[in-house]
Formats: C-alpha cells, sequence, structure tokens
C-alpha cells in the first residue's frame, strides 16, 4: 500500500472538519429518531462545509480555509474531511443537503445547461437530491433492470418503473433516475428527474441503521422527461449510462469506507473517554487507521484514474469489517449494558452493519478485486 502523506492544505481540511465532529454528535440522537425532521440540524457547520465541497466553483461559493481552497473534483479531499465528520455521526454525514451522488454523475455526464440547472436547484442549503438505480428484487443489477423510459412524441419522454433503497428518495426533490430505452446495454440512459413531475410518487421506508440516509421508494407512472434532461447525449453511446453509472460507484465506495472508519473511531472515542485502559485498544486503533490510509491511498488512486476501482473494493471490505469489530470490541469493554447506558454506542452499532449493504457488498468487492488479479491489474503480491 501506498502511504498518503498529508500536506498542509489536507492537514488544515482535516483539522477544521474534526472541529466539527462533536457538533454533529450532539445532533445524532434526534436525527435519528426523526430522519425527516430537518429543520433543527440545518444550521450545522459541516452541512455548510459538505455542501461547499461538494459544489462545482462556478455553481458555488468553495469552502476557503486561509490561503487554501476545495471545491468538487478530488475524491482524497472528499475522504479527508468524510472520516472526521463520520467521527461524529456517519448519519449526520449522509443528512447532509447538496448535491449527493446525483451531483458525481451530473458533474460527469451532463451538459453545462444540465449542470447548471442540478447544482442552482441544490445549493440553497435545504435541498436533498437522489440518486435511482435500484429497483426491488433486482438489487442494481443493471441487466435485470425494468424502468422503462419510452419516447412519446419529438422532445417527449415518459418514464414508468419503480425504484427502491434510494437515500433521499422521499424527500429529494430532484435526482438522477436511470431507466432502460430498448433491451441492450447500451439502451440504459440516466435522466435529470423532479419530484414535482406529475406521475412521481415517493414514500419513505424504515430502517435500522443509518437513518439519516433516509432511503425511500419511488414509484413512477408516466412521469415526463424532456429530452433535454437526458445526460450524456453529447457522449458517444458507450458513455452514457453504465459508464457513468461504475464510475459513481467507484467514487461512493471509498466514501462508505470513510463513513465505516470514522464510526469505528467514534466507537474508540467513546470507550477512550469511558474506559481509558481498556485492553485491545492499541490493536483496534491500529487497524483503523490502517484502514484509513488504505480509504485514502483509494481517493488517490481514484483522482489518477476514475476508472480505478480496485483499490475502492479493497478499502470498502477493510474498513466495514474493522468498523464492525470495533463496534463488538467497544461493547466488550464496556459491558453487556453498554448498547442502554450508550445510546449513541448503540446507534453506532446499527449503522456499521448498514455499511456491508452501500454500494455493493463485501462478496461483491472480493469479486470486484478477484477479476482486476485476474485481468493482470494487479499483481498476486497486491501491488498494481
Amino acid at each position: 500500500m501506498t502511504v498518503v502523506e498529508l500536506d498542509e492544505r489536507l492537514r488544515a481540511l482535516r483539522g477544521t472538519a474534526a472541529e466539527m465532529a462533536d457538533e454533529l454528535r450532539a445532533h445524532a440522537s434526534a436525527l435519528d429518531a426523526e430522519p425527516y425532521e430537518m429543520k433543527p440540524h440545518l444550521g450545522v457547520a459541516a452541512f455548510d462545509l459538505i455542501r461547499r465541497c461538494t459544489t462545482p466553483p462556478r455553481f458555488g461559493d468553495p469552502l476557503r480555509l486561509g490561503r487554501f481552497s476545495y471545491a468538487a473534483g478530488s475524491s482524497l479531499d472528499t475522504l479527508v474531511w468524510m472520516i472526521e465528520l463520520a467521527r461524529g455521526d456517519a448519519g449526520m454525514v449522509l443528512a447532509a443537503p447538496g448535491p449527493s451522488l446525483a451531483g458525481i454523475l451530473v458533474d460527469q455526464l451532463g451538459d453545462e445547461r444540465q449542470q447548471e440547472f442540478f447544482h442552482r436547484t441544490v445549493a440553497d442549503g435545504t435541498t436533498w437530491a437522489f440518486f435511482a438505480v435500484t429497483e426491488p428484487g433486482r438489487g442494481s443489477d443493471a441487466s435485470a433492470m425494468e424502468t422503462a423510459l419510452a419516447r412519446e412524441a419529438p422532445g417527449l419522454y415518459r418514464l414508468n418503473g419503480t425504484k427502491k433503497y434510494i437515500g433521499n428518495g422521499a424527500r429529494g426533490a430532484v435526482g438522477v433516475v436511470f431507466a432502460r430505452t430498448g433491451s441492450g446495454p447500451l439502451s440504459i440512459r440516466a435522466a435529470l428527474v423532479e419530484a414535482a413531475a406529475p406521475g412521481f410518487r415517493a414514500r419513505d421506508l424504515e430502517t435500522a441503521g443509518l437513518r439519516g440516509a433516509a432511503l425511500g421508494e419511488i414509484a413512477l407512472a408516466d412521469v415526463p422527461v424532456p429530452e433535454e434532461r437526458l445526460l450524456a447525449a453529447h457522449l458517444p453511446p458507450t458513455r452514457r449510462g453504465l459508464w457513468g453509472a461504475v464510475r459513481v460507484f467507484n467514487t461512493v465506495r471509498p466514501q462508505v469506507a470513510a463513513l465505516a472508519v470514522g464510526t469505528g473511531l467514534a466507537c474508540l472515542d467513546l470507550v477512550r473517554a469511558e474506559r481509558p485502559k481498556a485492553p485491545g485498544f492499541e490493536a483496534v486503533a491500529a487497524r483503523l487507521e490502517a484502514c484509513r490510509g488504505l480509504t485514502l491511498e483509494a481517493g488517490a488512486a481514484l483522482d489518477r484514474d476514475r476508472d480505478d476501482g480496485l483499490r475502492s473494493s479493497a478499502a470498502k471490505i477493510a474498513a466495514v469489517a474493522a468498523a464492525r469489530e470495533a463496534g463488538r470490541w467497544a461493547v466488550r469493554s464496556l459491558g453487556p449494558a453498554a448498547p442502554v447506558d450508550h445510546p449513541l454506542l448503540e446507534k453506532w452499532l446499527r449503522d456499521v452493519s448498514a455499511f456491508e449493504f452501500m454500494e455493493g457488498t463485501s462478496d461483491i468487492q472480493r469479486l470486484n478485486v478477484a477479476r482486476s488479479v485476474t485481468r493482470g491489474r494487479v499483481r498476486t503480491g497486491g501491488q498494481p
């Protein structure tokens, strides 16, 4: 593994995010209890940081710390602040209004007008975006996707189908929906859709962990989609739907790893405060720091090559396992009543289990790594 050394610019970002973690933690329980009651949380400083760091400079006001500036585009930047904010609470990080996953896709596949429409819509700090790929009973398997996008007239399409387990699905005002225009692999397209459109219906889903993500189900019945809202029309057919989705997944997987590392560190913080000499502390801390390093290397690799998903998969496997073990270790250290005595620990135990299912389970990620080895992208010694 190549060790990523944080320069002065990234250390400043990490320090600022770390200072915001306590505020997120203070809001975490209330958000977990009522994930759709967002008004009390919208003023937290971290939400402003997230919005500034995920919005392209031409559509927003980039975060500035001294002589340094930060905006959308760098995976490494994102992972640095995300680990520290997740150390406050990962559910709060996922609850932040703004571009979210949809913004990553729009920035890659959208033309200038589409990007401006999307980012202006979510720029107010009170608007959420959704990214709708997954379908009931089919997961994110594009080959089994049934949501249909049919041309009704010149310049107009109709969207029909159901999407499930969609972050911000029931509170997002705008987002991206993937659908088929035909039966072939190149027929899958992504469309910008507003929740206020006729035929768009959404409902929230009850979840045990990461309730701040506000998972929902979206039903689409003859939703009108103007042709100018289809992403990537200016790109070749091979660079439209699925290519963009894969790039988003590659980008988001190390973000899940970052959320897991941060949650594991939160468990560590709690034990350190309650039982400073708990056995096993050094081993758990060392494992989490190793996962931090692997996660940051995945971000650096993506900044070099957006199609490099190997390290993204490896980071997610390692970080999710380490976070789950950190949670179990915290309970062993503080006693069987710890989840009752420490409600945030009980919440984090639910959250770390949810990471396993975000952006592909560990078994799927192992298959990704194995394919990279068999295709010669990495030697069995572990070096690319």
